[in-house]
């Protein structure tokens, strides 16, 4: 009996041990291995700067992306292969269930059948570059197999790289939330929800202002003075978008030169093949996020079975299709089956309280991936503002300069149409066609500031309808509610305006002192959050009364010279993780108990000096930093470190300050947080800008072949 039980035993040991060794290797047999670019000899040199920054020179355009992926490759070739698991569905397999749910967004929004569809009618010289880039990427793999982090992972083709596209850019401008409330049964943000958004104080907006008159939380800068307004004549440009430090969005600063004239210096992110940001010789721009409402919700009537729905009289099939989530736990990868469906609408989650289908702005194309490339090698005003009007990028707002003079803002996005007569803010009855539009509404009527009389523009993720100071802005009664233009506003918006407006001549001094202001402005959302805290009830308790204490001896600002920076900084995350999301306000007096008590107990006191609290730090480099979420020196978002320092992960990121003298002749100068080469811990790029990023010091680009030659590292072909 022993003898069969033991056998048993044996027997079920040997199978769970198949079974485990199964679940190790079958997700990449699984997958069928794509179709590598058609063989091309791509010829790029790479010279390498002073700070290692890549300047990519090719005869061709597809020549040059192809150098892109090989330098980014060799920078941080761990964050790209992410960025190609996720356009190829194996996300889940390399990081996790983070990773799957990622997944399940591409084939809900049905990523890869738009780029099967839409591919081949992209211009013949788009899909070159996109092919060239892929191939980089495989070469770099091919060279470096021990650095490959998923098996069969390459080859990578043109159609992987566009999928990228088609799968992140509706989450600029928030769809990610929806999804995520939909899937988890949670309130849908508020725009859906019907509530009105938080209107700005009045005094702030420009109208009534002097001489002048967060896509998410985290927010970006961006500001544009004419050479009407500025001390010596010329036109600047500053870029200063906002993304994490490092991982699947965070930029990374190029050059490029093509034998057919495309030269462009600027930033762009994991799995992108050209600069999204920055200038050429004769035009420049940078993004910040904006929020226009371009999310539709409706509400379906299903069928007695579930499977179809309500739609005009009539039952229409519900569209399922079973798909595979492959979900990395430990050293196995399990496969998870999962449902996605579909209806006119667009795509549909099934959750406890329902069917519920989505129609959003910009869904179902391609045409982004043509138009950046457009707008990086556009000669002139005219014709940069001819790539914008492809209309394939989502969201986002441009703010623009060029060696001309000209200045401008678009407020862009692909306003869905809509119907009058129905509340899109609300979760819609999905069983007419009367609330349902197709289509975009037309470029033409797209809100844009072009060249205003204050000659400045600003924006830091605040309703358009501030940027441009008094007798300047743009009009909320010209433009028909159905578009959903957010009229919230941001510290940082209105700070912008404020100082750009009371300066009448603007220098390259002032405009640095601003994007690197530390205040938070008496007519913003931030100052009534303050006047809230300093109206708390203590109670009694000695903590809070020495917390209010120091908060009234605090000089409004974060430049490290004031004892109660620290305790404010953590009072203004508090204050932004409410206000920006649009949810309801946090109790002053918990927040400052629980900000005083965090100091207190890691610091033994509430009033430590901020750089001592809030820290840059990246492998052996620690550093002091000022700022705080929602100022200009913007310290968005961090992580608490073990000794209580609040490390920063997201806020200022790549900075470019652009120029064009009266001449035309453009110079840049730039700065990370960390440095060219941000996963490589061998690399002496690895974090060479960390100092002189806290010192609000930059760099120079090195646009110009002749200035690159004097200060060039190394040159070698990949």
């Amino acid at each position: 009996m022993m003898r069969k039980l033991g056998k048993a035993l044996i027997a079920l040991l040997v199978l769970v041990a198949v079974v485990a060794i199964g679940l190790m290797v079958w997700e990449p047999l699984s997958v069928a291995v794509a179709t590598p670019p058609p063989p091309h000899r791509y010829d790029s040199v790479i010279a390498r700067d002073t700070f290692g920054v890549p300047h990519i020179f090719g005869r061709t355009d597809p020549d040059v992306a192809y150098g892109v992926a090989y330098a980014h490759a060799e920078d941080d070739f761990a964050t790209l292969q992410e960025a190609v698991a996720m356009s190829r569905g194996r996300l889940g397999a390399m990081t996790g269930a983070d990773g799957a749910k990622v997944v399940y967004a591409l084939h809900l929004l049905g990523a890869r059948a738009t780029v099967s569809r839409d591919y081949m009618k992209q211009p013949a010289d788009v899909r070159a570059l996109l092919d060239g880039y892929a191939t980089g990427l495989n070469t770099y793999a091919a060279r470096h197999p021990g650095e490959v982090r998923l098996a069969r992972l390459f080859p990578v083709n043109g159609q992987d790289i566009a999928t990228g596209f088609v799968l992140r850019t509706p989450f600029f401008f928030g769809l990610d939330q929806y999804l995520g409330a939909l899937s988890g049964d949670t309130p849908l943000p508020r725009e859906a929800a019907g509530a009105t958004p938080d209107a700005p104080d009045p005094r702030a907006l420009p109208a009534a202002q002097d001489a002048a008159g967060e896509g998410n939380m985290n927010g970006s800068n961006a500001f544009v003075v004419a050479p009407k307004r500025s001390a010596d004549g010329f036109t600047r440009v500053v870029s200063n978008s906002h993304q994490p430090w490092k991982g699947p969005v965070a930029w990374y600063e190029l050059v490029v030169h093509s034998g057919t004239g495309w030269n462009f210096a600027g930033a762009t992110f994991p799995g992108v093949p050209y600069p999204v940001l920055g200038h050429n010789e004769h035009l420049g721009w940078t993004n910040t996020v904006n929020r226009p409402d371009l999310v539709d919700v409706y509400k379906l009537t299903l069928g007695q079975g579930g499977d179809t729905y309500l739609f005009d009289g009539k039952q229409v099939p519900l569209q399922a299709t079973r798909v595979w989530l492959h979900v990395k736990i430990g050293p196995f990868v399990l496969p998870i089956p999962k449902t996605v469906y579909r209806s006119v609408h667009g795509p549909v989650i099934v959750n406890k309280s329902g069917a519920f289908a989505l129609h959003y702005g910009g869904a179902d194309q391609l045409r982004m991936v043509e138009e950046y490339h457009r707008l990086t090698r556009a000669g002139n005003f005219a014709e940069w503002q001819r790539a914008l009007a492809i209309q394939g990028v989502s969201a986002t707002n441009f703010l623009y300069g060029d060696a001309a003079g000209n200045i401008a803002y678009f407020y862009n996005a692909a306003f869905p149409n809509r119907k009058p007569g129905f509340d899109y803010r609300n979760v819609l009855p999905g069983d007419t066609s009367g609330d349902l539009a197709a289509g975009t509404v037309p470029w033409g009527q797209v809100p844009r500031n072009v060249n205003p009389a204050s000659g400045f523009l600003a924006n830091a993720n605040n309703t358009p309808f501030q940027a441009a100071g008094e007798g300047s802005e743009m009009k909320p009664g010209d433009y028909s509610p159905l578009l959903g233009i957010e009229t919230d506003t941001t510290n940082r918006g209105t700070r912008a305006v404020e100082l750009m407006g009371k300066d009448g001549s603007i220098s390259a001094a002032d405009l640095e002192r601003i994007k690197y202001d530390t205040g938070v402005s008496k007519l913003s959302w931030t100052a009534r959050w303050y006047d809230d805290i300093a109206r708390v009830d203590p109670q009694g308790d000695p903590a809070l009364v020495a917390a209010k204490a120091l908060m009234a001896t605090w000089h409004w600002r974060f430049d490290g010279n004031n004892p109660a920076e620290a305790l404010a900084a953590i009072l203004l995350r508090a204050g932004q993780s409410w206000h920006y999301p649009r949810k309801a306000k946090k109790d002053p007096r918990t927040e400052l108990a629980k900000a005083a008590a965090y100091l207190t107990q890691h610091f033994g006191r509430i009033d430590p000096p901020l750089g001592t609290v809030l820290r840059l730090r990246h492998g052996q480099v620690d550093l002091p930093l000022d700022g705080a979420p929602d100022v200009l020196r913007a310290a968005s978002t961090w992580d608490e470190a073990e000794d209580g320092r609040l490390v920063v992960n997201h806020g200022d990121s790549f900075i470019m300050f652009m120029t064009w003298d009266k001449a035309g002749r453009v110079s840049s100068t730039s700065i990370q947080p960390y440095g060219a080469a941000t996963t490589r811990p061998q690399s002496p790029h690895y974090a060479d800008q960390a100092p002189l990023f806290v010192a609000h010091k930059t760099k120079p680009v090195n646009f110009w072949p002749t200035d690159l030659r004097r200060n060039v590292e190394r040159v070698y072909r990949p």
